[in-house]
């Protein structure tokens, strides 16, 4: 017999029943899962999924999540997650103990998840009251989102959908309503985040990388000259986002004021704040033609720092030789 996984030790066996008349408010809603839902077996891959996707990046933190439902509805957990997704700080209390202080946690990781997640509060199928009422739909929605914005190589089982009854209070009693909730895309092309010339660079000619980062790093140092700066490091000089808002102000012809980012940012928040704003000028200007995570720049991912760099080289090259053709030259 096989060791059952992780996931599997874990869960624990209960029923849920739907909520009575007397504990719902009057034209309060609120989501049931039935059995033959929780049953499903897509919608269990899925919850074992995310389970051990978590405990993973939990672990040289020692937090284990034995349920989705009872273990990340106190903002513990979520905050730790945020922490290691990002690297960065929450001013937030580490435990706390009383509902409140647990409500008022949970809000405070909630709203950084949905910055960096860049959608707004009103957009999303997960709140404050629904995650700290162990609303399991509304996790497993927050927890999709983290892994398909932070880990898209994450597994996730395709068109994930289940049947939910919506039980509302009225005046007359409690009216229900079936629907289905649809938890993952379907697989598609469309799904598939774009390739550029990076993935293939890396896949197939890793040894050419270096060469390419030469030629961005003396193309850099010939733009920064004149500010007295230099590049040697691709890979941690860029981070902070200080010296690429320099070097798009000088390839652009124009400051920013010291008041719009950080010249000497202090902290991770400022340094996302930094890189950005250098991502939204690129974006402005279309010299941007795959999405980019401001975070991955700040963790100093490789890749992603060297694709913002490239549309910078190749944009400006092509300029300078257009600059340097005799008038009457063909484009």
């Amino acid at each position: 017999m096989e060791p059952e996984s992780l996931y599997n030790l874990l869960q624990p066996v209960k029923a849920v029943e739907p909520p009575a008349e007397e504990d719902l408010p009057n034209r309060e809603k609120r989501k049931h899962l039935p059995a033959t839902s929780r049953k499903d077996t897509k919608f269990e891959e899925l919850q074992k999924v995310l389970v051990e996707w978590v405990n993973t990046m939990l672990l040289p933190e020692h937090i284990v999540v034995r349920s989705l439902e009872e273990d990340m509805f106190d903002g513990l957990i979520l905050h730790h997650l945020f922490q290691k997704l990002t690297s960065l700080q929450l001013e937030v209390e580490e435990i706390a103990l009383t509902a409140a202080s647990q409500r008022c946690k949970l809000a405070v990781v909630l709203e950084a998840m949905n910055q960096s997640l860049q959608v707004e509060t009103h957009q999303v199928p997960w709140s404050v009251e629904t995650i700290f009422n162990k609303d399991l739909l509304a996790t497993l929605h927050l927890l999709v989102a983290l892994a398909r914005r932070f880990q898209p190589s994450l597994p996730l089982p395709a068109n994930v959908q289940v049947e939910v009854i919506t039980i509302e209070s009225t005046k007359s009693g409690l009216k229900s309503e079936k629907s289905v909730e649809q938890l993952t895309e379907c697989n598609t092309d469309k799904d598939q985040s774009p390739k550029d010339v990076f993935d293939e660079l890396f896949k197939l000619a890793p040894e050419k990388v270096s060469a390419v980062k030469q030629a961005i790093v003396t193309f850099v140092n010939q733009k920064l000259d004149r500010l007295g700066l230099s590049v040697q490091s691709l890979d941690t000089q860029f981070a902070d986002g200080v010296i690429l808002l320099l070097l798009i102000g000088q390839l652009g012809g124009f400051f920013l004021h010291l008041k719009e980012f950080y010249l000497t940012p202090s902290s991770p928040a400022e340094m996302l704040h930094n890189v950005t704003l250098a991502l939204e000028l690129l974006k402005d200007e279309g010299l941007l033609n795959y999405p980019i995570n401001p975070e991955d720049i700040v963790n100093k991912d490789e890749k992603s720092t060297l694709r913002v760099l490239y549309n910078l080289f190749h944009r400006h090259k092509l300029k300078e030789s257009a600059d340097g053709m005799p008038r009457g030259a063909p484009n």
